[in-house]
């Protein structure tokens, strides 16, 4: 794990999006796959595999830790993972949040301008 949190950053969407719906509270694979879906309008999509590849990068950057106890809201049948953001994974999201919204701020500025012709 790196110790300097901009050492994360860019982060692919999916990642941002995984961690951005842990803020939220801990959560499991199919909650996070519907929550992503809602809150990007579909825009972001994840599979299944990719949900779990980018659970497994972000347990092992230590920003998402697995949940051991039962949640309240499980199902009858098997237990499910629930994962849930740390400390740094929430600082490395609020870090990309602000990255974006410089980028965002700065493409406007310059979509502003005129083109210039050749």
């Amino acid at each position: 794990m790196s110790s300097d949190r901009s050492d994360y950053l860019p982060l692919p969407p999916h990642l941002f999006e995984i961690l951005v719906t842990l803020a939220g509270g801990p959560s499991h694979g199919y909650r996070i796959i519907q929550e992503v879906d809602e809150r990007t309008d579909g825009r972001v999509s994840l599979s299944t595999s990719t949900l779990y590849g980018g659970l497994r990068r972000l347990v092992r950057d230590q920003l998402v830790a697995e949940v051991r106890e039962r949640a309240a809201d499980a199902s009858g049948g098997p237990p499910r993972r629930y994962y849930r953001i740390t400390e740094v994974g929430h600082d490395v999201a609020v870090q990309e949040t602000e990255r974006l919204r410089t980028a965002a701020a700065r493409a406007a500025e310059a979509l502003s301008q005129p083109a210039s012709s050749e």
